[in-house]
């Protein structure tokens, strides 16, 4: 007899997908890409993907029978498998993390493990210890409970052994549950029951409900819309028009006068209906569209190397259309999610409702919802727009790639695994489909540049404004010299005050620029010298004024501000630097009939936190605007006139091979939200060194000086681009441990790659929530390869998981940890 079974992915951090039998009528209906849900370990129902299904049986394990099936149709295309597969391969770690990173968190469903009473035993509660007669009680109340709820009812975390006493005393029975988490959106509507469409019929309600004068309004209302449109009326329409409540139209409902009935909607919907044309683009935009597209003949990606404010969307827009008109789907991708709702209106204007966003702001339905139409090609998923997970979507048929501002390093995934970077696997998805891939940035990334350099990518170079608009004039201000000459207000120098003045004077905004969020970093005891630091990591608390909070930016720990010093019980407490919540106070001080807002991590938590401040400042309800290295991105507004940053220095002194890089870049970002239009903007840099040579090349726009500058320093001491870097990791909460496991780990590595070995190191913050960190750097010529180097670094990976003592230390592999 032939036997079936199905290799399945399991969004798990497992290395091998497992095999399940299936039976013969189930072979011929499940097609690779499916969801299965299936039994895995002692009693845990995970979902997994189906990789494979074949007739060749486990040597290992004896194969376990599926759960159910859950689609009819794949979910996952086989293009997605490949990426998958490279994904894993580079980045050094499993299918199933990957496949738990791709997937809206809707569509792996878990097992939840419910508990209830047992009804066919009479139990004597008398025989029940205190905690177990809390949980029996409970479930009198209430069907079941979870794992999760018990532990909260006993106020204990592992509450197994008291599950496990229940069930010897046949108290309570256990099952798994699984959860379906997507749910459609369905809109409430309401109409006119069948019986009283005829006139006489409808005489008589209404002179029925002349004693009820709400709800006759209500239903004259209903009367008045139907009329004027054939559309189905929906009962918050209803409501609204009648200026009633939803309590009336239930009491309708419940006299069956109406009718209710629900109709399945989108989420994320496009109101508008008109499109515009796009722009006529000038002529220098006109010539690097015409090179793009002819290195586009002999390359496949491009750099498009543009100063900001050139106009790069407009050729993006052009590009786009192309796309479109060939019938592809095009991927546009952004490092912020600050930007694409600036970004979204400008392409919904060009494109309507074909655009679709994704990114992780949006709720786990919404994303479902995107998924969806990305695989069936749907009209409304030609264009999508999102930040570094929408590379992971089901495309149809690709036509481009657009990634913008490529040097952002939020393309770049930390933690979790997979530890991907948006922008190379953009370009390895853009090769799967065989299409174009197009890089934008008014500062490139050296390893893109230098990529273009070496005629691995062709390099485009956009060099003027849109509309001739001249670079904004870049000025340092010494802040040392005007501290020694008592010439600051706070954290203002006098020539920072005095341009502030003068742009409100003439109507203009303003952006102040400052990298940390919270008042101030530190609070320090000025008769002792104490500050308060975090329990759980190696950093002082950052105080947050408006919270009257003392909070930790690495774990969230937070308390109440203190009143007088934990260690010596002074009250001579004393800031010591500053963030953009202090900044945005002095400026209040400053300037008290101008208003002021303030954009960081705390002030844009919600779905709609960065569309409501941008917007608030797009329409010039804000005067001032102060914020972290989000403003940096680039947004467009129109009427800044004055750039400021607070202090450039803590960007430059910073412990990292790449921070000079990303500070010419940053301050450059910055500076080109300055003077959109035809007013010269103005930015003032503040800095205790105006002769750093960065601060020098930011001043003078010069792109070509920093690189060569920098790209010398790499080759020099052996890092990217010029060398590959993977980065090791070494977390436990005991020192030891780490210490040990290290040195182990370094010196399997030096026996193998020699000198290529930096550390093992602990970082600046060597304690993050209670876990000690210790790093380890393996350096990889260009000549090396990259392959067998990661499969030496894995052997090593299991030999060291193999020794007892090591395996509680857990490993982070980060390839190209940049």
């Amino acid at each position: 007899m032939k036997l079936y079974f199905v290799n399945v992915i399991l969004p798990i951090p497992i290395e091998n997908s497992f095999t399940y039998s299936i039976t013969a009528a189930e072979s011929e209906f499940i097609i690779p890409g499916m969801r299965i849900s299936v039994p895995f370990g002692k009693n845990k129902i995970y979902t997994g993907i189906v990789e494979s299904v074949h007739n060749e049986k486990p040597l290992k394990y004896d194969a376990k029978e599926i759960h159910q099936i859950l689609d009819e149709t794949p979910i996952v295309t086989d293009t997605q498998f490949q990426l998958w597969e490279w994904i894993s391969k580079y980045y050094m770690c499993t299918v199933g993390e990957v496949m738990r990173a791709a997937l809206p968190g809707a569509f792996i469903l878990d097992s939840e493990t419910m508990i209830s009473k047992n009804l066919n035993l009479e139990i004597d509660e008398a025989d029940l210890k205190d905690d177990e007669f809390l949980i029996y009680e409970a479930l009198q109340h209430q069907t079941s409970l979870k794992i999760q709820d018990i532990s909260n009812i006993v106020d204990k975390k592992n509450v197994l052994p008291l599950v496990k006493r229940l069930l010897e005393k046949s108290a309570i029975s256990v099952h798994e549950e699984i959860f379906d988490k997507y749910k459609p959106k369905l809109l409430r509507y309401v109409k006119l029951q069948n019986k009283f469409h005829a006139q006489d019929a409808l005489q008589a309600l209404l002179e029925e409900l002349s004693r009820a004068p709400k709800q006759r309004e209500v239903v004259m209302t209903l009367f008045s819309l139907t009329a004027k449109s054939k559309k189905p009326i929906p009962v918050a329409d209803l409501t609204t028009a009648s200026n009633s409540s939803s309590a009336i139209v239930k009491s309708l409902i419940d006299k069956e006068i109406l009718e209710e009935y629900f109709v399945q909607t989108d989420r994320v919907q496009y109101d508008n209906q008109d499109t515009e044309g796009s722009k006529h683009l000038n002529d220098a935009q006109e010539t690097a569209m015409k090179e793009i597209l002819d290195s586009f003949e002999n390359q496949n990606i491009v750099l498009l190397h543009g100063v900001t404010s050139s106009g790069k969307t407009e050729i993006y827009v052009k590009l786009i259309e192309d796309a479109l008109k060939q019938g592809k789907q095009v991927l546009y991708l952004l490092p912020e999610i600050a930007l694409t709702t600036q970004l979204v209106s400008r392409l919904q204007n060009y494109f309507g409702e074909q655009v679709a966003v994704f990114h992780s702001k949006y709720s786990s339905n919404e994303r479902v919802e995107v998924w969806n139409q990305v695989l069936s090609n749907s009209p409304k998923a030609q264009v999508i727009l999102g930040a570094r997970s929408s590379v992971l979507l089901p495309f149809h048929d690709l036509g481009l790639v657009i990634v913008d501002e490529e040097h952002e390093q939020s393309y770049k995934q930390f933690d979790p695994a997979p530890r991907y970077h948006a922008r190379d696997t953009a370009i390895v998805l853009a090769h799967i489909f065989k299409t174009k891939t197009l890089l934008g940035s008014a500062t490139p990334s050296l390893e893109s540049y230098f990529n273009a350099q070496q005629q691995k990518y062709g390099l485009v170079e956009l060099t003027t404004r849109f509309n001739d608009v001249m670079m904004p004039e870049i000025e340092l201000v010494d802040i040392k010299d005007k501290q020694k000459r008592k010439r600051m207000k706070g954290h203002f120098s006098d020539r920072l005050i005095e341009e502030m003045t003068e742009t409100l004077k003439d109507g203009h905004q303003i952006i102040l620029f400052q990298n940390r969020r919270g008042y101030s970093p530190i609070i320090e005891c000025e008769t002792c010298g104490h500050s308060p630091q975090c329990p759980s990591c190696d950093v002082s608390l950052t105080y947050h004024q408006y919270r009257d909070q003392l909070r930790c930016h690495y774990c969230g720990y937070n308390s109440l501000m203190i009143k007088k010093c934990e260690a010596c019980g002074s009250f001579e407490l004393d800031n010591k630097g500053f963030g953009t919540e202090q900044v945005e106070k002095e400026v209040s001080v400053l300037f008290p009939d101008h208003k002021v807002g303030r954009m960081d991590l705390d002030t844009t938590r919600g779905k709609y936190g960065y569309e409501k401040i941008i917007s608030s400042f797009e329409n010039q309800e804000v005067d001032i605007l102060v914020g972290t290295q989000m403003l940096t991105k680039g947004l467009d507004f129109r009427n800044v006139k004055l750039v400021g940053v607070m202090n450039a220095d803590n960007l430059l002194n910073f412990p990292d091979f790449r921070a000079h890089e990303r500070s010419f870049q940053l301050l450059l970002q910055v500076s080109g939200r300055a003077g959109r239009t035809d007013k010269r903007g103005k930015v003032l840099i503040q800095t205790y060194n105006p002769h750093h040579n960065i601060l020098q090349q930011v001043a003078s726009n010069d792109y070509p000086r920093m690189f060569k500058e920098q790209m010398d320093d790499r080759y020099n001491f052996k890092y990217p681009p010029i060398y590959r870097l993977i980065k090791i990791t070494l977390k436990h909460r005991d020192y030891n441990k780490v210490n040990v496991g290290a040195d182990w780990f370094a010196k399997a590595l030096q026996q193998v790659f020699k000198n290529n070995v930096l550390g093992p190191e602990f970082p600046p913050v060597s304690r993050i929530r209670n876990q000690y960190h210790k790093n380890i750097l393996v350096k990889i010529p260009s000549k090396q390869s990259l392959a067998k180097t990661k499969e030496a670094i894995l052997k090593i990976n299991t030999s060291f998981s193999s020794v007892k003592d090591f395996r509680p230390v857990r490993v982070i592999l980060n390839v190209d940890n940049y």
